[in-house]
């Protein structure tokens, strides 16, 4: 039986302090039902990520290095014209998510060949951090929004992990390069695919302090940008 790829993407800006972590964190909890692709981009990182990177170059199968710091979504878009699965999942460079949760995903796509898998940090079935109480009602409401809109039942439309057919997504077609970049593309695939899944994940969240990269004012763009692709054809 012929395995399904999977390309995991990961983002990273800043991350000396956990990205090799993370990478070998996916290598340790690798799922022998699938085949790995993992895609590292470099966004610009002014501490030593790269150096790091290069130096553990056995962790990945490529290697994207951007000279100037565009955005996460700009990363993200670089590795989905590079990656060749048949799914995607995203995986940030930090240590807030496991990637011992991709198995959840994984089963999901084995049973039902799902069209999107999300994960939820707030239907977690071991642990989850508690964090910023105005991140989590932003998140909330465009949660909430989402749903009406699109006429789906997400609890956590704005967690990391979203894995989902490649084929549904035209990456050439993103017009965002910031965090409302999920946005985008959830709303992108919701509209082409057919078959939506939930699945509970364990969650870890940084402070400002330990590195935390979004605030509560990045819901706005993300709420236009929810808006914007209700309205288009």
């Amino acid at each position: 039986m012929i395995k399904k790829k999977l390309s995991v993407i990961v983002p990273v800006y800043n991350e000396e302090k956990t990205i090799i972590t993370t990478l070998k964190r996916i290598e340790e909890t690798k799922d022998d039902r699938i085949e790995y692709e993992i895609i590292v981009i470099n966004d610009g990182s002014k501490d030593n990520t790269l150096e790091l990177l290069k130096s553990n170059n056995n962790l990945y199968q490529h290697l994207i290095d951007g000279k100037q710091n565009f955005g996460k979504g700009y990363a993200v878009k670089r590795g989905l014209e590079l990656s060749t699965g048949e799914y995607v999942i995203f995986q940030d460079g930090d240590l807030e998510y496991d990637p011992e949760d991709f198995s959840k995903f994984i089963d999901v796509i084995q049973k039902f060949q799902a069209d999107i898998v999300i994960g939820s940090r707030f239907n977690y079935n071991k642990y989850t951090r508690s964090f910023n109480i105005l991140n989590k009602l932003g998140n909330y409401f465009l949660t909430f929004l989402f749903n009406i809109l699109y006429n789906t039942t997400f609890t956590d439309i704005y967690c990391c992990y979203l894995c989902f057919k490649k084929q549904l997504l035209d990456c050439q077609n993103l017009q965002t390069i910031g965090f409302e970049q999920q946005a985008e593309i959830l709303c992108k695939l919701i509209k082409k695919g057919k078959k939506f899944y939930e699945v509970p994940v364990n969650y870890s969240g940084r402070t400002k302090s330990e590195g935390k990269k979004i605030k509560f004012y990045h819901m706005f763009p993300v709420l236009l940008r929810i808006l914007i692709e209700r309205i288009k054809s």
